[in-house]
């Protein structure tokens, strides 16, 4: 979980994350959440990095990636900026996934 940024509708990170890849994995999803102070905090969306998406940029992918619905009675605005790479070999793959920022 990254951390939270506080008033604004545009917030940067830059936080990094690597991740252990079970040969068997299909997804890896992202979920953006607003915090709220006395209640239980709110999904907006997700962003889902598949198997295929992996393939079809073998070097990596950076750009906006837009959200999609957790909760199918809401509607969901926003996107994401990623860069993603795949590191290591088929024996020991990581994902790396940099969230730049997200609006």
């Amino acid at each position: 979980r990254t951390a939270t940024v506080w008033k604004t509708l545009s917030p940067f990170w830059g936080e990094e994350y690597e991740v252990h890849l079970q040969p068997t994995f299909h997804s890896v999803s992202i979920y953006v959440m607003d915090e709220d102070a006395l209640s239980r905090d709110d999904v907006i969306g997700k962003v889902c990095i598949t198997r295929d998406m992996l393939a079809e940029h073998p070097k990596g992918y950076s750009g906006w990636v837009s959200l999609s619905e957790v909760d199918p009675d809401e509607e969901v605005q926003g996107e994401i900026h990623l860069r993603v790479e795949v590191l290591g070999s088929q024996g020991g793959r990581r994902l790396r996934c940099t969230v730049l920022e997200a609006r």
